[in-house]
């Protein structure tokens, strides 16, 4: 086990620049070096805390079989091949080959939250073979040999062999404990050692997270870099002035004296100035804002976890989810995002997947519609009511709804032709008799609790199993239990009505479902000899693998198929296969041969699955309902109308993608919209042909032709008149990237990442992807910004996310609110930040050139080190934390507003070139008119004003200044804002007081107290500021006047309206209670939301602002010139109406 301090530090180094370039000058420093040395410190001391935590790891203890004694050992120890017992709770130093545990059977319980976020156990079981070694005797007596792939990333996969006893016992992901799981629920478990430290799985995967960095960072370092630049060209002309300067006919600088400085020899100039250039590196570092990377961390860690994360608005109550950020360095990206790629199931949709209608043998069961079928009967502009549904010939019949229809979780189906064993009176009951088998048997259920109908709970892989086990159940073929080897089914109605009768099916093999197979099978015995094949999956998997014959039945399924998608369900096909003993046996040996194997396991397992699921018969289909989240469809609409293009990708087929757009809002028939498919009928025809060399090319010259059409197309409409809006439904990549929506239809997790990619690299544009499963991590890793749905698909998504949250609606308020917010905050916080060093820098620097380039300190060197830390800290940092320019509720009523971030209008070169003058504006007048107003000032005592009088009342009158004009950046004034200034101001009075009254204060002692008793110093105190802020004053109000933002028009509409005074606080549900620590929880986060316009004003103009018709003329798309006289003198004729604030 190594440490992580020297990684830590190359981490951290970004943050330590600054200070090691101070360091490096610390001999020519003519400031204190402890002032250079402290943050350094700090950033050390962070880092040795993180090295301790490792080290405390590392030195964890396990027991270790040596002999037949168990012995404990820390876990930097171990070794490959150890055999270790681990307690119940405990954690897995390493990745084991599981071989006994004290449950029976073999199997232990395992949590997996460390890994993939997932609270709830796994189940791990041991071969046979190891069940007996479970005390340290059994233990010492186990000799085997493990053969096994190379260390790899890959959490769910394994492929190992056990050599024991001469046999070949062929090992999975079942078999192996990793490391960073913890054991519950088993008193312990007994394991070999297979992989230790950095080759363990958990450790391969943090080798190479991807790191993300906001784009405003990005652009932070380059303006950073721009600053050393101007720092080194101030010190050039610094020290090239120094070296010009020295000449000895300045005889009162004594620079003939043999024992003077290097640094003031005139017959060396080129070492002087060399030497002064260190000097005034060091004497201008100020201008590098330190305290800036410490200051932008802080806010964004109390932006996370306490604004999103305590956010009530974004808390899902029904599964007790709050918003999660699960980094800080990505808040403000959440305001520019232009491109929303989003998954469909689970993450638009709800995931609580409910049997809803099934095909079989041809013919269709089921009534009802879904809300896709809404959005159909929309799309055609046609209204309908509940009692209606869609026929196979597209039209809309009435149908009453049963009064019997039978609905629990996962099961919402109405047709009493198949419940009660009705079934048996249909034209096909043999059929639906294997429809309902093959949906008991053919999965990876496992039940638990009571075997009742009424009590069992399914545990599956995915919602859709669980739906169609529960299905089998109302069905009356119920799954009760499952043992290694058997599945034991109570079957209802088959023999005589009402007769029920328990049934075993020995299960001999399963063929799992993966990505590319798309399907899963099962081959069972029956108690009377029969073997059977069962199988389900995607409809092109199954019917390409159709036994010839019964054309009808498969033409009628598919129109089937073709309907229950046009309504927005998922389908599965079903069918089965009887197989021959012999024929069976000699499969079984392939399929052995293939377990077995190190090479490629899992593409031999595909191969042999191949040579058996063949020439099946058709069964039916099912159809699987899962219903739009609450909230999408105005979701959508809201961001849409932000100016976010939103990008749908799913699997689904492209009639449903459309329906389910239509649903959700994404599209409307207002919306000029090009579909691009790959399954046209010229298409089918070459596929007909069997050729796939052809196919492909044929199908990549019919898809760039309607591409380029299309392109065309839609750059007419854009440089056209029309302001309609353009969507893009197509299932291969996408190339048009101003569409305002685009729908991805028949995509693979593979493409989902490549579409992202393609997105973020092609259109330059923040992006940010939204998904809730495991196929969904490459997309949001791609990303800009990833947010995880934690839903029922486990939380791989969230833990690869930057942010979770548990619906899709909560995008509005992360997005249009603390995203918004966080930009604008931190965009003023960074500007400031250079405002503030800039200004204090360029005094220094001007009276560089009354000191004959010398590198002498215009102040006190504790005036330089607390400006930043203490006169000018705390005020940056409520801006951060408080700073709004309108409320949440008019963030979300006023969407257009976002646009803003999206155009990074907040940190433009234009506003930072506008800083720069405005500090050297202010720098000049207070450094000048200081210089010039003290020449002839005298103190109390007669005696004219020396350099520290002078450089003490031009500091006093910069830490107002900068201080004053924090105020007028901010577009909210609260008391903290009041708090933080008047404090900073009164910080530096208290300091001064007490510093000026140390005998050992050099120069400064007694100085203040003696500013104090002339009126020069409250002359200057009250002049200076404002004329050094009148400049500002004037230039934000002819903004405001002729060239207001789109939120200052909206501030000045809420100016005086009753919304204003109203508090946005969300209001709980009645009858609900909070505990303190939950008060806590819900006030907290609204303090920077919502707060009384008794506590927060606007600043600017009470009058409407020029822009206000343009900005609602461009909401109406109508080009609109701005009038700014004529809307001021209309202001001032439109009378105010007084409200009135209760407290």
């Amino acid at each position: 086990m190594e440490s992580d301090l020297p990684w830590l530090l190359v981490l951290d180094q970004n943050k330590i620049d600054q200070q090691n370039l101070q360091i490096l000058g610390c001999t020519l420093n003519p400031v204190s070096p402890i002032t250079n040395v402290l943050p350094l410190c700090i950033v050390l001391f962070v880092s040795l805390k993180r090295f301790q935590n490792d080290k405390a790891i590392n030195n964890s203890s396990v027991d270790v079989l040596h002999g037949q004694m168990w012995e404990r050992i820390p876990w930097k120890k171990l070794q490959v091949g150890d055999i270790v017992k681990v307690e119940q709770d405990g954690l897995f130093p390493a990745d084991l080959l599981f071989l006994a545990s004290t449950n029976a059977d073999g199997v232990c319980y395992i949590e997996t939250a460390n890994l993939d976020g997932e609270t709830n156990l796994k189940i791990r079981k041991a071969r046979e073979d190891t069940w007996d070694y479970v005390t340290a005797e059994k233990a010492s007596e186990f000799k085997g040999e493990i053969q096994c792939e190379q260390p790899n990333n890959s959490l769910y996969t394994f492929t190992g062999n056990l050599i024991i006893e001469e046999q070949t016992l062929a090992l999975g992901p079942n078999q192996l404990l990793l490391r960073g799981c913890s054991l519950r629920n088993t008193k312990h478990v007994i394991g070999v050692i297979i992989f230790t430290g950095h080759e363990t799985k958990v450790m391969m995967n943090s080798m190479n997270v991807p790191s993300k960095r906001s784009t405003l960072e990005k652009k932070l370092d380059k303006l950073i870099l721009a600053i050393f630049i101007v720092l080194f060209c101030m010190c050039l002309i610094g020290a090239v002035g120094s070296g010009l300067f020295l000449d000895p006919k300045y005889y009162y600088l004594a620079l003939r004296d043999p024992g003077i400085s290097l640094d003031m020899d005139p017959n060396h100039r080129f070492l002087v100035v060399i030497l002064n250039m260190f000097t005034l590196i060091t004497l201008y570092s100020p201008i590098i804002p330190i305290s800036l990377y410490v200051s932008v961390e802080m806010i964004k860690f109390v932006q996370s976890s306490q604004y999103i994360n305590n956010d009530l608005n974004m808390y899902h109550a029904e599964t007790n989810t709050p918003a999660l950020a699960r980094t800080s360095n990505l808040n403000e990206e959440l305001g520019q995002v232009e491109y929303i790629l989003s998954d469909k199931t689970g993450t638009l949709t709800r995931n609580l997947m409910e049997f809803f209608k099934c095909s079989i043998g041809g013919e269709i069961y089921g009534t009802g519609f879904t809300e896709i079928e809404l959005g159909g009967a929309e799309r055609n502009g046609i209204k309908i009511d509940e009692a209606c549904k869609l026929t196979s010939f597209g039209k809309w019949s009435c149908v009453q709804k049963s009064s019997n229809a039978v609905h629990e979780k996962g099961f919402n189906f109405d047709d009493a032709r198949l419940m009660q064993g009705s079934w048996r009176n249909q034209p096909n009951p043999d059929m639906c008799k294997e429809f309902f088998r093959c949906l008991a048997i053919c999965h990876t259920v496992l039940p638990e609790g009571e075997e009742s109908p009424e009590k069992i709970r399914y545990q599956a892989a995915s919602p859709d199993e669980a739906a169609l086990v529960t299905a089998a159940k109302n069905f009356g073929f119920f799954f009760y239990r499952r043992t290694p080897t058997s599945i034991y089914v109570r079957e209802s109605h088959v023999e005589k009505m009402g007769g029920v009768q328990d049934v075993p099916y020995e299960i001999l093999n399963v063929l799992e479902f993966n990505s590319t197979r798309k399907r899963q099978s099962v081959v069972c015995r029956y108690a009377n000899g029969r073997l059977v094949l069962y199988c389900k999956g995607a409809d092109t998997m199954i019917y390409e693998r159709l036994a010839h014959g019964e054309t009808d039945v498969k033409l009628i399924t598919r129109e089937h198929l073709e309907q229950f998608g046009a309504a927005g369900l998922r389908t599965l096909c079903l069918a089965y296969k009887d197989l021959s003993s012999t024929a069976y046996e000699d499969w079984n040996q392939k399929f052995i041969q293939a377990k077995s194997s190190l090479l490629d396991r899992e593409k031999k397992l595909d191969e042999v699955a191949e040579l058996i699921e063949n020439d099946l018969t058709l069964i039916g289909c099912t159809a699987i309902e899962d219903k739009l989240q609450e909230g999408v469809p105005s979701c959508i609409e809201t961001l849409s109308r932000a100016g976010i293009k939103i990008w749908v990708l799913t699997g689904d087929k492209m009639e449903t993608a459309i329906n389910i757009a239509y649903a959700c809002r994404l599209i409307n028939n207002d919306m000029k919209q090009f579909l691009i498919s790959s399954e046209t009928d010229e298409i089918r025809e070459v596929e007909n042909r069997g050729d796939q060399v052809e196919v492909a090319r044929f199908m990549r010259d019919v898809v760039k032709n309607q591409l380029e059409k299309c392109h065309e197309e839609a750059q007419n409409y854009l440089h056209s008149a029309s302001e309609q809006k353009l969507a893009l439904v197509i299932d291969g990549k996408c190339l048009i990237l101003k569409c305002s929506s685009v729908v991805c239809c028949r995509v693979s997790p593979l493409q989902k990442a490549q579409v992202t990619s393609l997105v973020r690299k092609g259109a330059d544009k923040i992006t940010l992807s939204i998904g809730d499963g495991a196929n969904d991590v490459s997309m949001i890793q791609a990303a800009h910004v990833g947010v995880g749905i934690s839903g029922l698909e486990g939380m791989q998504a969230v833990m690869a996310s930057d942010f979770a949250i548990a619906q899709f609606r909560f995008l509005t308020d992360l997005l249009l609110v603390h995203g918004r917010w966080s930009y604008l905050r931190l965009c003023k916080v960074v500007t400031y930040f250079f405002y503030k060093n800039l200004t204090f820098t360029l005094t220094q620097f001007w009276y560089t050139f009354q000191t004959g380039y010398s590198g002498q300190r215009f102040y006190d060197d504790w005036f330089q080190s607390l400006y930043n830390v203490i006169f000018t800290a705390l005020p940056v940092m409520v801006v951060g934390l408080f700073e709004k320019d309108v409320s949440a509720l008019l963030s979300k009523k006023y969407p257009e507003l976002y646009s803003d971030g999206i155009k990074n209008t907040f940190f433009k070169g234009r506003v930072v070139v506008t800083l720069v003058l405005s500090s050297l504006y202010q720098s000049i007048v207070v450094y000048n008119f200081i210089i010039s107003s003290s020449s002839n000032s005298i103190n109390p005592s007669g005696k004219m004003f020396g350099i520290w009088d002078v450089s003490t009342t031009a500091f006093n009158c910069l830490v107002v200044t900068v201080n004053l004009r924090l105020l007028m950046m901010s577009d909210t004034i609260t008391r903290w804002h009041q708090i933080s200034v008047g404090g900073s101001i009164l910080a530096w009075y208290i300091f001064v007081c007490v510093y000026s009254a140390i005998p050992d204060s050099m120069g400064i002692y007694y100085a203040f107290y003696s500013l104090l008793c002339t009126a020069y110093f409250y002359v200057t105190l009250l002049l200076i500021p404002v004329a050094a802020l009148l400049g500002d004053f004037l230039l934000q109000g002819v903004q405001r006047w002729f060239f207001p933002y789109d939120y200052q028009i909206v501030q000045e509409i809420h100016r005086h309206r009753p919304e204003n005074a109203k508090t946005g606080l969300p209001l709980l549900e009645s009858g609900k209670q909070l505990s303190r620590s939950g008060s806590t929880r819900f006030i907290l986060p609204q303090l920077s939301r919502e707060r009384s316009s008794t506590h927060s004003s606007h600043t600017g103009f009470a009058f409407d602002s020029p822009g206000y018709e343009s900005f609602f003329a461009s909401q109406e798309g109508i080009s609109a010139p701005q009038k700014a006289w004529d809307v001021a003198r209309k202001a001032s004729m439109t009378p105010r109406t007084k409200i009135s604030h209760k407290d």
